[in-house]
């Protein structure tokens, strides 16, 4: 395999399927400006309609708001989130006056994790009818635990190991590396977390499950905060085209061996 030396800028590897992969959440979340209606029962229930065929499960849930002002991403009111889920769970959507997001812990491949972002952009556009996108984003999130954590200097690059690498690593708890990278000639971003997380222990409660062992996680997300029209099609190629930009940076971090212990043949 050719060595990635510039993961923002380098052309999109070959992929390579792993039978075993370690990948825990995937996540697409498109925010708009607020749409209050989507509070009411009979607002969200056509949405719910269009794609119960698929989502049949249906569990609201009262959340924190967030306000994205000046200073950054601060709290705002509660207010409700609907969970659309399939019926093993492994596929859900949420939908709040604020975003609508589809998340996986059953991911298969590219490809489908985009037609089911389509289907679901799609019913969206029709039934709710946001005029703009705020904020696009896409999320991978690997984690690394049992034998192949105490591998991990053979399983991943150097320049991403940190403490890990070093002869008192085994006394290190948790240990982590956050990084947001602006991509060459573009507003979009990159935000990158890899490290030890300790057992019991999680860095984003909403999306990383705390367990009981410890494990080094790979959290990368690309996203982009330009207002656009709220188009399916737009959406879903920019989202290709993040998602294909983060299983670059992927590549960049990981080694053959990695490929390997997971069920790829690199």
């Amino acid at each position: 395999m050719a060595e990635i030396l510039n993961p923002l800028t380098a052309p999109l590897p070959a992929e390579v399927p792993l039978s075993d992969a370690p990948l825990v959440r995937v996540i697409g979340q498109v925010r708009f400006p607020p749409v209050l209606s989507l509070e009411k029962r009979e607002f969200i229930a056509p949405f719910q309609e269009a794609i119960r065929s698929t989502y049949p499960v249906l569990r609201p849930e009262q959340t924190q708001g967030i306000v994205l002002g000046p200073q950054g991403v601060a709290p705002g009111p509660k207010q409700i989130a609907w969970r659309f889920s399939d019926v093993d769970g492994g596929w859900r959507v949420s939908v709040t006056p604020e975003f609508v997001a589809i998340e996986t812990t059953s991911y298969t491949s590219r490809g489908d994790f985009l037609k089911r972002l389509r289907f679901v952009l799609d019913a969206f556009a029709e039934h709710v009818e946001p005029a703009l996108v705020l904020r696009l984003g896409v999320r991978y999130i690997d984690r690394v635990t049992g034998d192949a954590l105490a591998d991990i200097s053979k399983l991943v690059r150097q320049e991403v190991l940190g403490i890990v690498a070093l002869p008192f690593s085994e006394n290190a708890r948790h240990s982590l590396t956050e990084t947001i990278l602006a991509l060459p000639e573009s507003k979009e971003q990159l935000l990158a977390r890899w490290g030890k997380v300790a057992a019991g222990a999680t860095v984003d409660p909403n999306a990383i499950e705390p367990i009981a062992e410890p494990s080094w996680v790979l959290d990368v997300d690309m996203f982009c905060n330009e207002e656009h029209p709220f188009v399916p099609d737009e959406i879903v190629n920019t989202a290709r085209r993040f998602a294909e930009r983060l299983y670059t940076v992927f590549r960049w971090a990981v080694t053959d061996d990695f490929l390997r212990r997971y069920g790829g043949k690199p």
